[in-house]
């Protein structure tokens, strides 16, 4: 993000209103690679591949937040790979990391990792190290340190299956899991925010906190969560969750969340009345129908009844419900910040 961006961004989260409205997307891999006219395979395989669809990305739509913005990842890989975890990979297939427990009672024998030598979080660091010279002369920087979340870094350790019927069968064993993963998440944000020291921000993702009910996300899913976004002291903490997002809303201010990221099925009227209009909003017309899918026209008029469905309009960065998904032709993001009177 430019350092531009950065103040808009603080501006709407502190709620002041920006006219027009911002409008923001998250962009990795699923969108990125296509529309960048690469591979899967490609852009995650070659550094600077990655590097030249990100800047065309920013380049294309300068008005746009992108976030994180230059997202050094390897689709859901990253964090499980830490653990050990197999990783699948296609040439046009989002990859995919195999457990590595075949029974929730077999979590005593995992160790935390290490950020700094397992896995692929050190090919993360490397990536961004490489081309964070490039990217601030583009005028952006590294804003963010970024993580998948507790519940769905173990969905991935211990099969969501499995997992989510350890809460109820074996809470214990889930605990002690899920108190691994965050202590490594905790480890693997602090290592991202010393080695660029312009991180200001956190942003986690964890769409499994969508799956539980309001006792069991209490219990398992809130402290952890709570831990992980008060380990940096930052002025952004960016929660996205497109599964349901009404069992967290309540209580994400409590958690130390500010930037809210969710399921289209939600509307933001809904959404500000569940938080009490103390967190900011990032969407909310639906990504692969509309966004994806839909005519510039459809585009446009989802984005008018989103507006127009909400009175109050401060603490909204206009988006999609969830990342940007594949396949988004540049003519439907033309026509989302014409819609917004950004073109």
């Amino acid at each position: 993000m430019t350092d531009e961006q950065w103040e808009k961004l603080l501006t709407v989260i502190n709620g002041e209103l920006l006219e027009p409205l911002p409008v923001g997307f998250i962009i990795d891999s699923p969108w990125l690679a296509g529309w960048a006219g690469l591979s899967m395979m490609d852009y995650f395989a070659g550094e600077q591949l990655w590097f030249e669809a990100n800047l065309k990305a920013v380049r294309q739509f300068p008005d746009v937040m992108f976030l994180p913005g230059f997202w050094a990842e390897f689709g859901m890989c990253t964090e499980p790979s830490a653990f050990g975890c197999k990783c699948r990979w296609g040439e046009n297939e989002f990859p995919f990391a195999e457990k590595v427990i075949g029974d929730i009672k077999a979590v005593h024998s995992l160790r935390t990792p290490d950020p700094r030598m397992d896995g692929l979080p050190p090919f993360v660091l490397k990536r961004l190290q490489h081309y964070q010279e490039r990217i601030e002369q583009e005028g952006h920087a590294v804003k963010f340190a970024v993580s998948r979340g507790p519940l769905n870094v173990a969905s991935f350790i211990a099969d969501s299956t499995e997992f989510l019927m350890a809460i109820r069968t074996n809470p214990d064993e889930a605990h002690t899991l899920l108190g691994i993963v965050t202590d490594f998440i905790v480890d693997w944000l602090k290592l991202q925010a010393e080695t660029f020291p312009s991180i200001d921000g956190i942003l986690i993702l964890d769409d499994i906190v969508g799956f539980l009910g309001e006792d069991d996300f209490k219990e398992m899913a809130m402290p952890y969560l709570a831990r992980i976004f008060q380990s940096l002291d930052v002025s952004v903490r960016f929660f996205h969750n497109d599964a349901a997002g009404l069992v967290c809303a309540p209580y994400l201010a409590g958690i130390g969340v500010n930037l809210f990221n969710f399921s289209y099925r939600h509307t933001l009227t809904e959404m500000k009345k569940l938080t009490k209009n103390t967190v900011t909003l990032l969407g909310n017309i639906p990504t692969r129908d509309v966004l994806a899918a839909g005519t510039p026209d459809d585009v446009r008029a989802s984005v008018k009844a989103a507006l127009d469905s909400v009175p109050d309009k401060s603490r909204i960065i206009l988006s999609c419900g969830g990342g940007m998904p594949p396949g988004v032709p540049t003519e439907n993001i033309n026509a989302f910040l014409s819609a917004v009177g950004q073109v």
